[in-house]
């Protein structure tokens, strides 16, 4: 097996496990706490952030390996492939980086470092439905958007490894 391919075969298992993750937390975890009130709502998100925040190893290495390899994988692959494969390959690639791990930085992580600096003991009422509703809708709308682009970009790749 060449280079390439495992680069490809590691990037697709990756990429898919970041949007299970997505998909996970868009038909589970964020439903599961719609209907706490708004102070628990914030504190639950605030606790399962916390995990990820603290560098969970396991983690970082799928988060950030499923980017790295990718990318690898472009670079090997953009002098191999040609026609459809080589167009398979960039556009998995785009769609990744651009629709899941853009999003991510500029805008999912802000919103989880602003509601991870509330105490929400020290808020009023008022202040945490604002936080709330500052938070929860655009995060919700991104983090689907990035699950969708996730899946499309695993997609993309398995039918590449399939034309392989």
């Amino acid at each position: 097996m060449d280079l390439f391919l495992a680069a490809a075969i590691v990037a697709t298992f990756l990429c898919s496990l970041v949007a299970g993750f997505l998909f996970a937390f868009a038909v589970v975890a964020m439903p599961g706490i719609r209907n706490l009130n708004d102070a628990e709502f914030i504190r639950a998100f605030q606790v399962m952030d916390r995990v990820i925040q603290n560098n969970q190893p396991l983690f970082l290495i799928v988060w950030v390996g499923s980017a790295v390899v990718l990318l690898i994988a472009l670079i090997l692959g953009f002098g191999q492939l040609a026609g459809v494969d080589r167009l398979l390959l960039v556009a998995s690639a785009i769609v990744y980086i651009l629709g899941v791990q853009l999003p991510t930085v500029a805008i999912n992580v802000p919103l989880n470092n602003r509601l991870q600096m509330l105490d929400v003991v020290d808020l009023d009422e008022a202040e945490r439905q604002t936080a709330r509703n500052d938070f929860e809708p655009r995060w919700n709308r991104w983090n689907a958007v990035r699950a969708l682009l996730s899946s499309l970009a695993v997609a993309l790749l398995i039918i590449l490894l399939v034309r392989l």
